[in-house]
């Protein structure tokens, strides 16, 4: 891949970020691949991310949805975008945001639910995703709490419970990770717990590829170990800073993460930046990036 480095987690010559992460990146490559024939003059190896995978997280356009919420999804359905991933609901109901979402024209592929809902009120929590259309519930985040290797074992078996339940409503269960998911205690990876614990029938991934290499893990290989568990993703690049950065922006080395797509099972690519001085010059450049990318 022209000006790429295809193995590891940064585009060549990612300097700051390379110099921090560069030495998992180093141990943490991707199988290598033989050259497409659709390859065009080196400049990519022929496919697109499919314009209905193309979404927005919501949590990129808080403030927006604050002031304005049906009239920023019609904003996000303007720029291009065709899915939404909902963050937060701002006063609204399901039903509202559904409604919201339709008339602009946006699907809503998944909701955060809290990790607290699984012990208080899931049931409701998954009747109101599949009101709203989800495909899948996220759970954000694990408590403080839980972050040791019996902490991470005990989340496991709850989300193999809540991935039953949820399968009645016909909803899957998503797990969405932070740097710290990757810390490694008594030997073990905390994440790999999950992923190793929980019932791939019932509980998948919402890979936020961001803090995945921000916990100095290589994505990649995790597609390969865990085949089909991760159909969304957070697409968040990150600056040569390592602050946060619009996609195709920052230093990530987007083609090399995607290019394994039909063994992750990836199937929705979420855009999103936690903290965007322009939410929706974030959205613009983010999804011109993402339709016009090869990989």
């Amino acid at each position: 891949m022209s000006g790429l480095d295809r193995r590891g987690f940064f585009r060549t010559g990612a300097g700051v970020a390379a110099g921090a992460l560069g030495a998992a990146a180093a141990t943490a490559v991707e199988p290598a691949r033989p050259a497409a024939a659709d390859d065009v003059n080196g400049l990519g190896w022929g496919r697109k991310i499919p314009q209905d995978g193309i979404g927005m997280h919501l949590y990129t356009m808080r403030g927006p949805l604050a002031i304005d919420y049906p009239g920023s999804l019609r904003q996000l359905a303007g720029i291009g975008y065709r899915t939404i991933g909902v963050s937060g609901r701002f006063g609204h109901s399901a039903a509202a945001i559904r409604g919201f979402a339709d008339d602009a024209g946006l699907r809503i592929v998944l909701e955060h639910v809290g990790y607290e809902k699984i012990a208080n009120g899931w049931e409701t929590a998954m009747e109101e995703v599949r009101l709203m259309g989800g495909r899948w519930a996220a759970i954000p985040s694990l408590p403080g709490s839980l972050r040791s290797p019996d902490g991470y074992r005990q989340a496991a078996a709850e989300f193999n419970a809540a991935g039953e339940i949820a399968r009645q409503y016909g909803v899957g269960l998503l797990y969405h990770n932070h740097d710290f998911d990757f810390a490694v205690m008594n030997g073990e990876v905390l994440w790999e717990i999950l992923a190793n614990e929980t019932d791939p029938a019932l509980v998948g991934f919402e890979l936020d590829l961001y803090w995945c290499v921000r916990g100095k893990q290589h994505p990649v290989p995790y597609f390969h170990r865990y085949p089909g568990r991760f159909p969304a993703l957070h697409v968040k690049d990150m600056a040569p800073n390592l602050g946060f950065a619009d996609v195709g922006s920052g230093v990530l080395n987007w083609p090399s993460f995607f290019d394994p797509e039909q063994v992750a099972g990836i199937e929705q690519w979420l855009v999103e930046h936690d903290s965007p001085a322009d939410p929706w010059a974030t959205a613009r450049n983010s999804y011109r990036y993402l339709s016009t990318m090869r990989y």
